[in-house]
């Protein structure tokens, strides 16, 4: 990925710890930086986070961003009061960024923020804010939220299928979790959609609105959208039916997302 020129990497926390898994991808690249998309404040505390991400940020010169968020209430038993423990868990790593060695570079800050509470508490706290399965709408809302100065960087589903039928059974399968999750499912009920689109896997209208699908210029037009209504930089995540690594749509889409 370095290599065919991609400047970032976001690392999630779903099957690796965030941080030993950015330590890796650092190790392996020279250039790149990396991204916690997201880092899940109920893994370790905020003292912890902000030790850990100048760490690797002095270790691989400031190549190292920290996306936090407050992650899922399904999956995390102590999740409660979600606005009220960001705001502590912030906080918290304020109190704690001026301990031990620092980076020549301080790390940023983004929060994985959908609702507006959120959007604030970036505001407040953070560099910017890495929304996930959001329209161009949404990045447009939070542009104007935050004004112009922090980074807005939004995440965007891609299939590299012109077949309707088939990119859409593939971006379903990538919904299929997400559906299930409160937090995004509120998120796009505040931008429109209802509870027709939200069953059967998704709507078409939810399904186009979230994945980008279709040929490298269609997914490119859907990319500027994003630029278009604010955003900085947008993570691209291509899709395949079967599950694995994306090495060929990554290097087809290089040549016009990069130009």
């Amino acid at each position: 990925m370095e290599a065919l020129g991609y400047s970032t990497l976001w690392v999630n926390e779903t099957r690796k710890e965030a941080f030993a898994h950015a330590g890796l991808v650092l190790s392996a690249t020279t250039t790149m930086t990396v991204a916690t998309g997201i880092a899940n404040v109920w893994r370790r505390e905020p003292d912890t986070a902000v030790r850990g991400a100048n760490t690797l940020a002095e270790a691989y010169d400031g190549r190292f961003v920290l996306g936090v968020g407050i992650g899922h209430a399904r999956f995390d038993a102590s999740y409660e009061r979600p606005l009220a423990t960001m705001r502590a868990y912030l906080e918290g790593m304020v109190r704690s960024a001026d301990e031990g060695p620092a980076p020549v570079t301080p790390v940023p800050w983004l929060l994985a923020a959908l609702r507006p509470g959120m959007v604030a508490l970036a505001a407040e706290y953070a560099e910017g804010v890495h929304p996930y399965l959001v329209p161009p709408e949404h990045t447009a809302a939070v542009r104007q939220a935050l004004g112009p100065r922090p980074l807005v960087a939004p995440e965007l589903g891609v299939v590299l299928d012109s077949d309707a039928v088939t990119a859409r059974a593939t971006a379903r399968a990538h919904l299929q979790e997400y559906l299930a999750l409160e937090n995004y499912v509120n998120s796009w009920r505040s931008l429109g959609f209802g509870d027709a689109d939200f069953g059967g896997g998704g709507s078409d209208r939810l399904v186009d609105a979230l994945v980008a699908w279709g040929d490298v210029e269609r997914v490119r037009s859907r990319v500027e959208e994003h630029l278009a209504a604010g955003a900085d930089h947008v993570a691209v995540q291509p899709l395949r039916a079967d599950g694995r690594f994306p090495g060929e749509e990554l290097a087809e889409l290089a040549p016009a997302l990069l130009a």
